[in-house]
């Protein structure tokens, strides 16, 4: 089966050596994987400044495989111009970590960002789940206002919750049919990955109660490498589900995402 993942985060080679997009290549052919959205670092790992969106459109330009998303610092008042920016530099949308940067999902940054992403038509990725931050800013649930509010922003919900909210995220999922994703990243490792972590149990439920045109194969690169991913993609091929939603999880509903 062809597959094109998504979140792979990247990174210089000075903040993470095997973060880089030369490492994320060399993991793609060992996992035979066609294509892959890489993630900009967040402006939070550098102690410069330091152009991490246009860093990473240039650096994709060598690389036709390969799909950006870029960030928002949201320390800056300049949120709409960020997004432009974005848009400007042709990456396909903008990963966003609530618990990380610590913003409020329903605040007013997190909606001008949501605002104007909705107007260049970019595709937004939230990392839910339980990622040590005040759970009541980010909240599995919080993720229906932005869907009620922005009903032509589309937006991945990576991890799917997690193992302590996958029913909240479900709930929104349910109940926001035409634009939000549900992100299979890192969610079949009961070890490695056990705050995230759904099995095929779980992600089985997820296709009964939502199908499987809106689920997403991640990699969570670097934190996942070689064997973790192989391990994931073997877990999508088995799961109770025809090959044709197979290929789909893999990678073609992604690419009806991207609009690729």
């Amino acid at each position: 089966m062809k597959v094109f993942a998504h979140h792979a985060h990247v990174f210089p080679k000075e903040i993470r050596e095997d973060g880089t997009i030369e490492a994320l290549l060399s993991l793609m052919k060992e996992c035979q994987m066609e294509r892959a959205v890489a993630f900009a670092p967040f402006f939070e790992y550098f102690d410069r400044e330091f152009a991490v969106n246009q860093w990473l459109a240039e650096e994709l330009e060598k690389h036709s495989e390969l799909y950006g998303f870029g960030v928002i610092d949201f320390r800056k008042e300049n949120l709409e111009e960020q997004v432009e920016e974005i848009a400007a530099l042709g990456l396909k949308g903008i990963k966003i970590h609530p618990a990380f940067q610590k913003i409020k999902i329903d605040g007013e940054k997190a909606f001008r960002v949501y605002k104007k992403a909705e107007e260049y038509g970019l595709v937004l990725s939230f990392h839910t789940g339980v990622h040590w931050h005040r759970i009541a800013e980010y909240h599995t649930l919080l993720f229906d206002e932005v869907a009620w509010h922005f009903p032509k922003l589309k937006f991945t919900m990576e991890h799917v919750g997690g193992y302590s909210f996958f029913k909240e995220a479900v709930a929104v999922l349910v109940n926001n049919r035409e634009n939000v994703y549900a992100g299979l990243t890192s969610v079949f490792d009961p070890v490695g990955n056990k705050f995230w972590y759904l099995g095929e149990e779980g992600v089985n439920e997820l296709l009964w109660q939502i199908g499987a045109k809106r689920c997403v194969f991640g990699l969570d690169f670097p934190y996942n490498q070689a064997g973790e991913i192989k391990s994931a993609i073997d877990h999508v091929k088995h799961l109770n589900a025809s090959q044709e939603e197979i290929q789909g999880i893999l990678g073609e509903n992604l690419e009806r995402l991207l609009g690729i």
